[in-house]
């Protein structure tokens, strides 16, 4: 019940800080950074020991260098999104470049509908923007599946932010109910996956070297792909300067089911990884990702009939 009567008055307050001009939210970006990072530490220890593990070659004032950066980009990425309540179209595609539509429209042109599979790197949110970089299909559905956050308040707070530029948000327990209504109805659509999450224990079934270290990952969005044959796309982001973005589509397959198993999630890590090691920066280090050990995973569970079960009543994971 509070909630039905505080979001108004936080929207507005989100809405009027969009408002500002973008020098201004970079200033209040700057200031954020100062009490995330030096006064408070938010989860500093987590992107510490990330960074150590993924980057063990580097000294320890270059992981530091990188962990300042990354601070500062963090902010960015905050203020950034909520501009997205006030942001015109035209100012959208000023502080974003897409490469690469031509080719899902060329999918759209023979019936096949695509998936687009990405990380936490750069500013995910503007993908939500991808439709206004296609030409013919402007009818086409261009949406995020999305896990919803445990807070009802921040939850539909984004989920409004990520709408402004005409995009869909489908939590992903009901993604494969959308995706076979719109091929039914001969929609065709773009949605995106954010794959790089630590999935929980009975999900796992792939693990793989990832940042230098042994990784759990997800394969549940590969399966959908596999079963609506869509045609898949990398996106790979850059950030050349502060304020602008190039998100690149990359065909990783036309053929999903061509490929061998668990290809399309091999494949995406591959590309990940080239992404952040590029410019680490930009990637979501205060996620603890590397929470869980593949030991812990073979002491407590085992594989029967394709399903992750407890080897033991017994056994509780010591995470979760």
């Amino acid at each position: 019940m509070m909630n039905r009567f505080l979001y108004p008055i936080v929207y507005s307050v989100f809405y009027c800080i969009s408002l500002l001009p973008w020098c201004v939210i970079y200033a209040l970006a700057d200031v954020a950074w100062v009490l995330v990072y030096l006064v408070v530490g938010y989860r500093r220890k987590v992107v510490r020991k990330n960074l150590s593990l993924s980057f063990p070659e580097k000294t320890e004032e270059e992981r530091r260098q990188i962990e300042r950066r990354f601070y500062r980009w963090l902010c960015d990425y905050f203020l950034e999104t909520v501009k997205l309540l006030s942001m015109s179209r035209e100012d959208m595609l000023r502080h974003i470049e897409f490469r690469g539509a031509e080719e899902m429209e060329k999918c759209f042109d023979e019936g096949q509908a695509c998936a687009a599979i990405l990380g936490h790197y750069c500013n995910w949110e503007y993908l939500s923007a991808t439709a206004l970089a296609w030409k013919r299909h402007t009818e086409a559905v261009a949406g995020l599946i999305y896990h919803p956050l445990y807070n009802k308040f921040f939850d539909r707070l984004f989920i409004d932010m990520r709408s402004q530029m005409g995009g869909t948000c489908i939590p992903k327990k009901d993604i494969l109910r959308y995706l076979l209504t719109y091929k039914r109805e001969g929609r065709m659509s773009l949605f995106g996956y954010i794959a790089d999450q630590s999935p929980k224990w009975e999900n796992i079934h792939l693990w793989l070297n990832f940042m230098n270290q042994d990784t759990p990952v997800f394969t549940g969005g590969e399966r959908i792909m596999r079963k609506m044959n869509n045609a898949v796309f990398y996106v790979d982001m850059q950030r050349p300067r502060r304020g602008k973005y190039i998100c690149t589509f990359q065909l990783i397959t036309r053929d999903p089911n061509a490929l061998e198993e668990f290809g399309i999630t091999k494949r995406f890590f591959e590309l990940l990884e080239q992404t952040i090691r590029r410019q680490p920066e930009f990637y979501l280090w205060t996620h603890n990702r590397w929470k869980r050990t593949h030991e812990e995973f073979d002491h407590l569970f085992k594989v029967e009939n394709g399903r992750i079960v407890l080897r033991s009543a017994n056994n509780t994971p010591s995470q979760p």
